[in-house]
């Protein structure tokens, strides 16, 4: 089984997926993204699906669960790179995604985070 890579800027974690999410990977995923958010203290997630070109429900649920994990672990969650096909997709599966910021890229993902907390996670322009 494949695992998505989770990695640290600052203090945000990084998720970019870029393989079929099966039950068991995005089970590791939730596992993997839990732990790191906690052993690390981060304050932000991104996860970038720009490399997802379908999307179902269970996609969506799994965005909306990471979310939600996320927060109770006090850490914001961006969603980046979405496609547009992915958007309407989802407004047509009737997933709302509740919970779940989302930002064009990544640059704008941690600008959006800075944002929300009012300090600076991380910038690639220093």
């Amino acid at each position: 089984m494949d695992r998505v890579p989770v990695l640290k800027l600052g203090d945000i974690l990084i998720v970019s997926i870029q393989i079929d999410l099966q039950d068991q990977s995005v089970l590791a995923l939730q596992e993997d993204l839990a732990n790191k958010v906690v052993e690390t203290g981060a304050r932000g997630v991104i996860i970038d699906i720009t490399a997802v070109e379908i999307v179902d429900s269970f996609i969506g649920r799994m965005l909306a669960t990471i979310a939600a994990i996320s927060r109770m672990l006090d850490a914001e969650t961006v969603v980046v790179g979405m496609r547009p096909a992915v958007a309407i997709t989802l407004v047509e599966l009737g997933l709302s995604l509740g919970g779940v910021r989302t930002a064009l890229n990544l640059e704008k993902g941690v600008a959006l985070l800075n944002h929300i907390d009012g300090s600076e996670i991380a910038t690639a322009t220093r």
